[in-house]
């Protein structure tokens, strides 16, 4: 889990294309009898990847790519860390009983070659040496973790992209529609509450050593774009990365935050050191003095709503979000 929770891997803009055609001769679908075209797509990497139907058999090196697998009604065979997304990522839960490849920066190529699967979904997050390791094994699609020039497009374009890749295309246009719908109800509800225009600062946080790191979730988050796209404003000032628009601050930059700021967090209730608002900060001068702290305008959200996922954790996070503001 910190390995996504505490960094973010650097990525290029010029990968980006994402184009999808078909080849002309059929091949045969076991399930249902019928033929089924080639597939051809450019993912993230630029890389071609050829398969001779949409995929089935298909494993995930990351948890935003099997939460998009399952969202499109795709069961993965393997999955990295399924402890992890079970617990981190309950918003689309994993009900199957994939093989557990390994952790996520680290699959196991012996795992993963033991499933036979038609298509490996790694993202860009993943090393190079591993994705030309995955290569030998099976066709592999990367597709680009994060771009905090638009977290939104390119969350929806990823499914987009698995959707071609397993024939699910129509599934796809629903995901995104349904998404689009929820966004809206989310944006009404704020407004009919006179809550449109509130800052709002999400967060998450760690201890290291008895010290106290915030991450703010700036404007170039997918959260902080989600909290703009249903009628919030975002409060932290802080730069954030050029893929996932984090940032670091400690427990005095919050200080720079407005007194009328709603707080909200979503922290692990089995692990102290990634939940400090509920731990090191209760004893904490400082972090007891902030006007929002004062106000009771702290909002610990609903564990399992994955912040680097995809429609179906960003639908439970509006939900989320709006629930607690409004109540």
């Amino acid at each position: 889990m910190r390995r996504l929770l505490f960094t973010a891997a650097a990525t290029t803009a010029a990968a980006l294309a994402l184009a999808a055609c078909g080849t002309t001769e059929p091949a045969a679908d076991g399930k249902s009898g019928k033929t089924a075209e080639p597939v051809t797509l450019t993912d993230a990497s630029g890389a071609k990847v050829k398969l001779d139907a949409p995929a089935t058999k298909v494993v995930t090196t990351e948890w935003n790519v099997t939460e998009s697998l399952l969202t499109l009604g795709v069961d993965p065979v393997g999955v990295a860390d399924v402890k992890g997304y079970k617990e981190w990522d309950t918003a689309v839960p994993l009900t199957s009983t994939p093989k557990d490849i390994g952790t996520r920066g680290e699959p196991s190529m012996d795992t993963i070659a033991s499933l036979a699967p038609d298509l490996v979904v790694a993202t860009t997050d993943l090393s190079d040496s591993a994705v030309k390791q995955l290569r030998k094994i099976a066709p592999v699609l990367e597709v680009k973790s994060a771009d905090a020039s638009d977290q939104i497009g390119r969350m929806l374009d990823n499914i987009d992209l698995i959707a071609e890749a397993t024939g699910t295309t129509d599934k796809a246009k629903t995901v995104r529609s349904r998404f689009e719908a929820k966004v809206a109800e989310g944006r009404k509800a704020l407004a009919d509450a006179g809550l449109d225009g509130t800052e709002i600062a999400f967060g998450d946080g760690y201890v290291t050593s008895n010290q106290v790191t915030i991450r703010p979730y700036t404007s170039g988050s997918l959260i902080g774009t989600v909290n703009e796209a249903i009628g919030l404003k975002n409060a932290w000032t802080v730069k954030g990365d050029e893929s996932y628009g984090l940032g670091s601050t400690d427990v005095e930059g919050l200080t720079k935050l407005g007194d009328d700021v709603q707080f909200a967090y979503i922290g692990s209730e089995d692990d102290a050191s990634s939940n400090p608002f509920d731990g090191a900060l209760t004893k904490n001068s400082v972090w007891k003095s902030l006007p929002f702290v004062k106000a009771g305008d702290v909002h610990q959200l609903p564990q399992g709503i994955w912040m680097f996922g995809g429609p179906g954790s960003m639908e439970a996070y509006i939900d989320a979000v709006v629930d607690a503001l409004t109540k």
